[in-house]
């Protein structure tokens, strides 16, 4: 039978003074405490691996890893080794873990996800996805690693937005964090999703359209187009009226170029390209738009022509004719009519065609 060690005491310990040559003061079960020329007392621990060949552990220095901690972790690896496992390789894969977690966080991971989307989204979505993490979530839980988030810490971190009133952007930041934890788990950087019924707990939002008024505003509205037309210029004017016309967005009118209008024949075909669908990244619809213009609409763009037909745009940036019209030209024009909160530049023509 192999001689029982006796364990160490604190005084032994304490009492150890530096040799020539490093020296060992055995604990038992294969624990010791190495004492080197220098004076520092390191805990070893010497074991026998799975496969038969021997190894050592390294527990750390006395004092910071005191005679208790150091015999707490030689039982700690005893029982890995009962189990059929080796303690060095399970001490390295917890290292490799704690790095992997330090190294994933979650603003790591969110920033790592948004940059594979960018082909998906337009430029001004991905910007404001972004820009809403940076400013809302990544401050709350950007540091933390993905795989140390709980619900709550989503939660609390949304909760701050619903708080101010933004609910449209609290979901949309809910949906967009579950996105990045659901990436961290194809990944194989987390094994779940806390985020994944978060939008079952957030307040419910009310949904509706942009502000517009109703048929029966319709015709206060015409008159109060007619009374303040003398205060705009002509690219207003035509501009509020084509909306009433068209059936058009504001973004498609206002950005229209000459060169799509016919004003012989009285066509205008606006290409796929400049249509909402079709500036989808994934499956754009690239069927052109033929708008069917009135005869009071081409009145009103022959007018036009005179003014602006010798430029690039139906309606030019006033500062910069090389630029299109802003939508603002439109909402100031809304605005001085009385309209400011009631109406948008896009729903002009949602009104008229209840």
């Amino acid at each position: 039978m192999p001689k029982r060690v006796p364990p160490l005491t604190q005084l032994q310990i304490k009492n150890a003074k530096p040799r020539e040559k490093p020296y060992k003061l055995a604990d038992g079960g294969g624990l010791y405490l190495e004492v080197t020329p220098s004076g520092g007392k390191h805990w070893r621990m010497k074991y026998r691996q799975p496969n038969g060949k021997e190894n050592k552990l390294h527990f750390g220095a006395f004092p910071a890893v005191s005679l208790l901690d150091a015999r707490e972790r030689r039982e700690s690896a005893r029982q890995l080794l009962a189990a059929g496992s080796d303690p060095a390789r399970v001490r390295d894969e917890q290292a490799r873990q704690a790095r992997m977690a330090a190294a994933n966080t979650f603003e790591q991971v969110a920033r790592e996800w948004h940059q594979t989307m960018l082909a998906q989204w337009q430029p001004q979505t991905a910007r404001d996805i972004l820009h809403r993490f940076e400013q809302d979530v990544f401050p709350q839980i950007g540091k933390l690693a993905v795989t140390e988030i709980q619900p709550r810490d989503v939660i609390d971190a949304i909760r701050a937005v619903e708080r101010r009133g933004a609910l449209e952007i609290a979901s949309r930041l809910a949906a967009n964090c579950s996105r990045v934890f659901r990436y961290a788990v194809r990944c194989g950087l987390a094994e779940r999703n806390p985020a994944e019924h978060l939008r079952e707990v957030l307040a419910p939002r009310e949904k509706g359209h942009f502000a517009a008024i109703g048929a029966d505003g319709l015709p206060e509205f015409l008159r109060a187009l007619n009374a303040n037309e003398a205060c705009m210029g002509l690219p207003v004017r035509v501009a509020m009226r084509l909306m009433l016309l068209v059936f058009v967005r504001t973004s498609e009118l206002i950005e229209t170029p000459w060169a799509e209008i016919d004003l012989e024949t009285g066509e205008w075909v606006i290409p796929w390209r400049r249509m909402k669908r079709g500036k989808r990244r994934i499956n754009p619809n690239k069927t052109d738009h033929h708008v069917c213009l009135p005869r009071q609409g081409l009145v009103l763009l022959r007018q036009l022509h005179r003014l602006t037909g010798g430029g690039t745009w139906l309606f030019p940036n006033m500062r910069d004719p090389q630029r299109p019209m802003s939508n603002n030209a439109l909402l100031k024009a809304l605005e001085r009519m009385g309209y400011k909160g009631d109406m948008t530049g896009q729903v002009t023509w949602r009104s008229g065609a209840r």
